[in-house]
C-alpha cells in the first residue's frame, strides 16, 4: 500500500500512545502518593476508580478509555498492515500478531476506565485477570492456553529488557534536543516495563503449573509481591518512577516515532545520531 495511503494512522497512532502514556501517569503517580502516604502501590483497576473520584475525574478517564481505543485501533492497522516492516517470515509474522495481542489487552483497560467513567464499575479490582484466567482454564486445553500465555508474556518482558539494554528503540525515535537528553529516562522507562511484564508473566506461568487462576495478577500483584521482598518498598517505589519513565517514553513515541513505512525515509533516526 502506498505512503500516502497510509497517512491517515499517523493520528491514530499519537493519540493511542497519548493514552497509553497518560495510563502509566496515573498509576504511577497514584501509587507514589498512596506509598508517600504510608499506603500500598495500586494497579491499573485500583488507580482508575480513584481518578474517579478526583477533579475532572470522568473526563481524565474518558481520555484514558479514548487513548486506549486508539491505540488498540493502531495496533491492528500496524500488525495489519505491517508499517513496521517486520516481514511476512514467521519472526515477523510473530511480531505483528504480538502487535495485535498487546493491542487487544489495552482495549480492555480502555472499556474498563469507560465503563467507570459513565458510572459501571463492574468487576475491575485485583481479580479480574484472576477471573478471566480461571474461565480460559475451564475450557478444554485452556491450562495449557495459560501456560503458553505466560512463557510468551515472559517472553514480551525479556524483549523489553532487552530493548533497554541494547537501545534499539532509538532506531524509530526521531533525534531532536529533547530525545537526545532525555535518553537516560526513556530507557529506564523501558526497563521498568520489562521488569513488569516478565513478572506478571511469571504469575500467568506459575498459575498454569499449579492449576490456581488465584496465582495469576497484573500490576497490583507485581507491587504486592514486591513490597514483600526485602527492602519491598523501595523497589516499589523505583518500579513507579521507572513506570513515570515508561510513561515518558511513550509520549515520546506520541510526537517522534518513526513508523517505516510511513514516516519520510531521510529522517535521522536517534541510534544513528548518538553514535
Amino acid at each position: 500500500m502506498a505512503q500516502e495511503k497510509l497517512d491517515w494512522a499517523m493520528p491514530v497512532m499519537r493519540a493511542g500512545y497519548t493514552g497509553r502514556g497518560i495510563t502509566y501517569v496515573v498509576i504511577a503517580a497514584i501509587s507514589l502518593w498512596t506509598i508517600w502516604q504510608g499506603g500500598q502501590a495500586q494497579g491499573t483497576g485500583d488507580a482508575l476508580r480513584t481518578v474517579e473520584t478526583s477533579p475532572f475525574g470522568t473526563v481524565l478517564l474518558v481520555a484514558i478509555g479514548v487513548g486506549l481505543l486508539c491505540y488498540t485501533l493502531w495496533r491492528v492497522i500496524d500488525g495489519f498492515f505491517d508499517l513496521e516492516d517486520e516481514g511476512d517470515d514467521i519472526k515477523g509474522f510473530v511480531a505483528r500478531v504480538g502487535m495485535i495481542v498487546t493491542g487487544l489487552v489495552h482495549a480492555a483497560i480502555g472499556i474498563a476506565a469507560l465503563s467507570i467513567a459513565f458510572g459501571s464499575n463492574g468487576d475491575q479490582g485485583g481479580s479480574q485477570i484472576a477471573n478471566a484466567v480461571q474461565a480460559v482454564m475451564s475450557v478444554p486445553f485452556g491450562i495449557w492456553l495459560v501456560g503458553i500465555a505466560g512463557i510468551a508474556t515472559i517472553g514480551a518482558g525479556i524483549y523489553y529488557l532487552h530493548k533497554a539494554y541494547t537501545q534499539s528503540y532509538m532506531q524509530k525515535l526521531h533525534a531532536n534536543h529533547f530525545t537526545r537528553n532525555w535518553n537516560t529516562a526513556l530507557r529506564a522507562g523501558v526497563f521498568a516495563q520489562g521488569v513488569v511484564v516478565t513478572i506478571i508473566g511469571v504469575f500467568l506461568t506459575y498459575a498454569a503449573w499449579t492449576t490456581d487462576p488465584a496465582q495469576a495478577g497484573g500490576l497490583g500483584q507485581t507491587f504486592d509481591w514486591l513490597s514483600q521482598q526485602l527492602y519491598g518498598q523501595v523497589l516499589v517505589t523505583a518500579l513507579c518512577l521507572g513506570l513515570l519513565g515508561f510513561a515518558v517514553f511513550l509520549f515520546v513515541n506520541a510526537a517522534h516515532r518513526i513508523v517505516p513505512r510511513i514516516s519520510d525515509p531521510d529522517v535521522t533516526n536517534l541510534a544513528d545520531a548518538m553514535s
